[in-house]
């Protein structure tokens, strides 16, 4: 009898973990694929796929890597997938599902302006991409007439306004402009600097306080600063969900930057190590990659094919994975993707993100065909990038017949 229920015991403990894995990947329980997704491991398993590798081994050259998983785990094929690539934005994927693992959804970044005590004003930034001079008229309403009105800035370090990595010529275009935590239209003007926000803001106190004392200074940024003040005013972005859109959709490189900035709390330096720590306790294949910007601009950064794709594949357990997955490029239809293949049966059918500089293309994404979700990422590093040739592999899968 003992020996019956000994054996019965082992036979539940082998169980156990199949069945909580079958739970795991249920569609249905949001609650149990969120922990899924939190768990350091993931479940993948090689299928073969003839087909799928005569037509990666016959279509590319080995400036590319490929990776195809399904939506069940198998992967389907691989080309050098384990091989380091420039991703360039196809980086936007990893650090926005950070942020949107982060934050919800319909959260919003503030621009406040705050007090102290001895009614000194602070005026604290979180990289609102759309922060305007009208805004500020706005926030900046102090009316104490005849008392001397004292207003800190808190900014960046001019140290700190670029990620490693960013070159010099970046820094000359809209899409390197400086990082700061109050940038009035994401620093599209250069001449719209902090120092020109000083100046700004005192011509504003000065109108509606003509016969004070106005002194405005700069204080290093410190987030543990606003533990010490109280709310004066306070100025709401839009959505996560829409700044993720931006960024994610249109490739908007200030909008990522400042969306991981705030998620991971690291206004104060240019520390990605978060994001890669963050991957890696998710299970997901980390070994060797840098990560130097949440962007991609940087050509410090070197990520595979396999990590992206696994990262798409276990995002699909994420509680939020719904807002993440709309805040995407849809191929023929919306964002960088939508003057590609649009009178194709492709179009709208590949939710996903581009990823150019020179000498890199990149795309990676969720095909929907055939009732199944493919989950791919394609890189090339090369002198002689060819477009086209990673947009006809996409189309080529799509007409393949599905791996059984």
């Amino acid at each position: 009898m003992i020996k019956k229920f000994f054996i019965f015991f082992i036979f539940c403990l082998i169980l156990s973990p199949a069945f909580l894995l079958i739970l795991f990947l249920s569609e249905n329980n949001k609650f149990v694929n969120n922990i899924y997704f939190n768990m350091p491991f993931i479940f993948l398993r090689k299928k073969k796929c003839i087909a799928y590798d005569n037509l990666i081994n016959k279509s590319l050259d080995d400036s590319f890597s490929v990776s195809i998983l399904d939506d069940n785990g198998f992967i389907i094929s691989e080309y050098n997938s384990n091989k380091l690539r420039i991703p360039a934005s196809n980086l936007k994927l990893l650090s926005t599902g950070y942020v949107i693992d982060k934050y919800n959804p319909y959260d919003s970044l503030n621009t406040s302006l705050l007090i102290d005590n001895k009614e000194n004003y602070y005026l604290f930034g979180t990289g609102d991409p759309d922060l305007s001079l009208k805004d500020l008229d706005d926030l900046i309403n102090i009316k104490d007439s005849n008392k001397d009105i004292n207003l800190y800035i808190i900014e960046v370090k001019d140290s700190s306004k670029w990620p490693d990595g960013w070159t010099y010529n970046d820094k000359l275009f809209n899409y390197g402009a400086p990082i700061t935590s109050l940038a009035i239209n994401s620093n599209q003007d250069i001449y719209l600097d902090k120092y020109y926000l000083k100046n700004y803001i005192y011509r504003i106190l000065k109108v509606k306080n003509p016969n004070s004392n106005i002194s405005i200074n700069f204080l290093n940024y410190d987030n543990s600063l606003k533990n010490k003040l109280k709310l004066f005013k306070n100025l709401k972005s839009n959505t996560i969900l829409s700044l993720v859109t931006l960024a994610n959709a249109e490739s908007h490189n200030f909008t990522s930057e400042s969306l991981f900035k705030n998620a991971s709390n690291s206004w104060q330096s240019n520390d990605y190590k978060k994001l890669k720590n963050w991957l890696y306790y998710r299970g997901l294949p980390t070994e060797g990659i840098s990560i130097s910007d949440a962007s991609g601009l940087s050509r410090s950064n070197k990520i595979t094919t396999k990590l992206i794709s696994t990262f798409l594949y276990k995002m699909r357990f994420n509680k939020k994975f719904k807002s993440y997955n709309s805040s995407l490029s849809i191929l023929g239809v919306r964002g960088t993707l939508s003057n590609k293949l649009k009178k194709s049966n492709l179009s709208g059918k590949f939710f996903g993100k581009t990823g150019t500089l020179s000498n890199v293309f990149s795309l990676s994404g969720y095909l929907y065909k055939k009732n199944k979700t493919y989950i791919i990422s394609i890189i090339q590093n090369s002198n002689n990038i060819d477009v086209n040739k990673t947009f006809k592999l996409i189309k080529d899968i799509y007409k393949l017949d599905n791996c059984l």
